[in-house]
């Protein structure tokens, strides 16, 4: 009997973590932090892909300055990966592409699941289940994505709309992505089935491939371009910088989903949180009875519903209600919960600001 097919993970770790600012800055973004756990963020990723249906050597797509970071928290937890430099920031879609043709590589018939470096899903078990349950979409020529029921009418995430069911127990029709919307909108979005846009996906690598050339054609040809003269050594693969940077900057969302007629949705009801804002940290770590939070050096006194994130320095509050402070060794942020997805303009503020601590 021949072996099941594995699938391959593509890690994206591209991003530059500034809505976690002060704590997650260039030199360290957010994949490489701890949150309540004893593995980084980028470490609890490899580990959700270690079930039988992966193929244990992953992919992973990242920037040049991340690879010394890349390589510390593979060797901790001792997994060997193909790690695919880009000498600039391209997006999702020219990230996705490159990770494809390496996987092509491996196997022209390549099964790919594309994942972000930062994402927290806490139950290891159910992500593996609706992986292989959503496999026989993507066997059978879908590009699926996987959609989360809301919890909450979130503000933070985009929604997804799906259609009709393809398969019993299996993907919809993708009809519609949405933008982030406002507090009105996503309440209706809840209340009408929308589920949250994770941006995992699961696909043939070739059918993914196929589809950008026929929606973005100028992405494939440049990733094609740097793809073919790249550098290898040992693990890493570093791409040709002229030819990478001719791709358009692009999400994959507006590239190809948007537009192809083989996107679907495959709903999913595991717990997730893209850790987009020091809100959704509070939500992660232990709380105590009044809902306080606190990580590092910190106390909490006569206070309800506050989160102290402390890199090394006391931080104290006392009789403050819905509070974040995030104290490091050369910065300090205090703001009001509900105002923490605001930290990346702050930060672009710094910047033209001129303050070298923004990054």
């Amino acid at each position: 009997m021949m072996p099941e097919q594995q699938i391959i993970p593509v890690i994206l770790s591209g991003g530059g973590g500034t809505r976690l600012w002060p704590l997650s800055r260039n030199a360290k973004p957010k994949q490489f932090l701890r949150f309540g756990s004893e593995y980084s963020l980028m470490q609890e990723t490899l580990l959700r892909c270690t079930a039988a249906l992966f193929d244990q050597r992953p992919i992973i797509v990242s920037g040049e300055s991340q690879r010394f970071l890349i390589a510390e928290d593979l060797r901790e937890i001792d997994v060997k990966a193909d790690i695919i430099l880009e000498p600039m920031r391209r997006d999702s879609c020219a990230a996705i592409a490159v990770g494809c043709l390496q996987a092509l590589q491996r196997s022209p018939d390549a099964l790919v699941f594309i994942l972000a470096a930062d994402h927290k899903i806490p139950d290891i078990a159910a992500f593996a289940v609706a992986v292989a349950n959503a496999k026989a979409d993507a066997l059978a020529g879908k590009l699926t994505t996987f959609g989360i029921k809301p919890t909450y009418a979130a503000t933070g995430y985009g929604y997804i709309k799906p259609g009709a069911q393809l398969r019993l127990g299996g993907s919809c029709v993708l009809e519609k992505f949405i933008e982030k919307p406002d507090a009105a909108k996503a309440a209706a979005y809840v209340q009408s089935g929308y589920l949250w846009n994770s941006g995992n996906f699961l696909f043939s690598a070739r059918l993914f491939l196929d589809e950008l050339q026929k929606f973005a054609p100028e992405v494939l040809s440049a990733v094609q371009g740097s793809f073919s003269k790249a550098r290898r050594e040992t693990d890493f693969i570093w791409l040709e910088a002229e030819g990478f940077a001719r791709a358009p900057q692009i999400s994959v969302d507006y590239a190809v989903m948007e537009k192809t007629s083989c996107a679907a949705v495959f709903e999913v009801d595991y717990a997730w949180n893209d850790i987009g804002s020091w809100d959704a940290v509070h939500e992660l770590l232990a709380q105590d009875a009044e809902g306080n939070a606190v990580q590092g050096h910190g106390v909490i006194l006569r206070g309800r519903n506050n989160l102290v994130h402390s890199d090394g320095i006391l931080t104290a509050l006392i009789g403050v209600d819905d509070v974040v402070v995030v104290t490091t060794v050369d910065a300090i942020l205090v703001t009001k919960r509900g105002h923490t997805e605001l930290v990346k303009n702050l930060v672009g503020e710094l910047k033209a600001r001129n303050f070298k601590e923004a990054d």
